[in-house]
């Protein structure tokens, strides 16, 4: 007796070939790769002028967070006038290369408000009375022929003066609101280096060329 061999429908077999064969579709790369985490966002570097800074300022004797330096059209800074002021406070001054104006900052530690700005002389011109005059955030004050902006800070006030007949007030207003910590090349021009320069070797005249070098002590006959 033939059996006959019996056939699958169509639609039974279509879902076993699928499980044989996997269920994934066709050109399906499969579960996906984890994506790459986020690269670390990294702080705001490092002002590179602050290691340097604080050597500096402290070989002088100055507070780093009170060495400042400003800027203003024709004037440049006076290398020698750079140095402490008070205890730990710091100073400097630009001159002006076409008319010779002095143009003073002086930071040091302490307060300005409307009650102590008439009692603070303006240059260090003890005993002579001071006007104040506010100016948005700072102090306007004038003084001993002098005048001056002064900026407080948290803990210090950063002062810009100049004689009031050689600097302009409005130049004066600019180098005030100008002033700012250095960066590093600003460090590098305003402070001096902590590291000794070479030392210079020193040629005696009564070392002889010749023999160990010894200095000659030679006397002639009769002493």
């Amino acid at each position: 007796m033939i059996r006959h061999a019996r056939v699958l429908p169509v639609l039974v077999l279509a879902p076993l070939l699928l499980t044989a064969c996997g269920s994934e579709k066709a050109g399906d790369p499969g579960p996906s790769a984890p994506a790459s985490a986020p690269a670390s966002a990294a702080g705001p570097a490092a002002d590179p002028g602050t290691g340097e800074l604080a050597s500096r300022a402290q070989a002088m004797g100055v507070a780093p967070e009170l060495v400042y330096v400003t800027e203003a059209p024709s004037f440049t800074l006076a290398q020698q006038s750079v140095g402490v002021l008070g205890d730990d406070g710091f100073s400097a001054t630009w001159v002006d290369g076409e008319t010779n104006a002095l143009l003073r900052l002086a930071v040091d530690r302490g307060t300005i408000t409307a009650g102590t700005c008439p009692e603070q002389p303006v240059g260090d011109m003890s005993g002579e009375p001071t006007t104040c005059e506010r100016d948005g955030g700072a102090w306007y004050r004038t003084g001993a022929g002098r005048h001056e902006y002064a900026l407080p800070e948290e803990g210090h006030v950063v002062r810009v003066s100049a004689e009031t007949d050689a600097v302009p007030r409005d130049v004066l207003r600019a180098a005030a609101l100008a002033a700012h910590r250095p960066d590093a090349a600003e460090t590098d021009a305003l402070l001096p280096s902590v590291e000794p320069a070479p030392a210079t070797p020193v040629e005696r005249g009564d070392l002889p060329s010749y023999g160990d070098g010894a200095p000659d002590n030679h006397v002639d006959v009769g002493g």
